[in-house]
């Protein structure tokens, strides 16, 4: 699958394959709305993948408008919404709300790039805000799947309970076996009581640091060939 991403600013990283396959597993089915899309790397894999109907919506013009000429390059169908989720207005509902969200702390020292500031700080999208909309347009069993900064793991389940979206499936990520994670992918459900699960979790490199065949899967999965190119 090919892609136009931009000369500079902000591009899409593994963390964006690893949450697409992560999603890939539970099938997406019916509608799916990806919130912050960028480029739109995550809904196209999956819009190419599965039988979905996409939309997508993005504050930055300029990411939209790549994510946009990429469904078209690919003929893959999409509706966009320009604009802040926080401040969405539609009837629709979804099946599936995705995203890799902004969630690096203001406090540490910010990109002074307006693109980069905007897809990276947490501040563009607090988690609780964002919860709470993501509740407004699930559908009643709908799934919410993201990814976030794994030290912030308290705060997501915290809103996540509060809003009643119950998260059925944990999985950190992790570098190396022997560091620390720093991103965490979930899965929630509207209105679901089951149980947490904590899978088994996913390391990205071996000890010689080489993918290890998870990691690997991933991307020859996704199959991605980048263009960078302005327009």
């Amino acid at each position: 699958m090919f892609l136009y991403q931009p000369t500079s600013g902000y591009c899409y990283n593994s963390d964006s394959i690893f949450l697409y396959d992560f999603i890939s597993t539970f099938k997406p089915k019916g509608k799916l709305l990806d919130v912050g899309c960028g480029v739109g790397i995550i809904s196209l894999l999956l819009s190419r993948d599965f039988t979905i109907e996409t939309s997508i919506i993005d504050k930055q013009e300029k990411m939209l408008n790549y994510a946009v000429h990429n469904y078209k390059l690919n003929g893959i169908n999409v509706q966009s919404y320009l604009g802040d989720f926080t401040e969405l207005q539609t009837d629709e509902r979804y099946d599936y709300i995705i995203s890799n969200p902004p969630f690096y702390d203001e406090k540490v020292q910010q990109s002074t790039d307006t693109h980069l500031n905007i897809a990276r700080y947490a501040h563009h999208l607090p988690i609780e805000s964002f919860i709470r909309r993501v509740k407004t347009y699930l559908k009643p069993k709908g799934w919410f799947i993201f990814c976030y900064d794994a030290k912030q793991i308290d705060l997501l389940l915290h809103h996540l309970k509060l809003n009643g979206i119950n998260p059925e499936k944990i999985q950190f990520v992790h570098a190396k076996i022997d560091r620390e994670s720093k991103l965490v992918m979930i899965a929630a459900r509207n209105n679901s009581k089951s149980m947490t699960q904590i899978l088994p979790p996913f390391v990205v490199f071996d000890e010689k640091s080489i993918y290890k065949v998870n990691a690997q899967n991933a991307f020859d999965k996704a199959n991605t060939h980048s263009i960078k190119g302005d327009f």
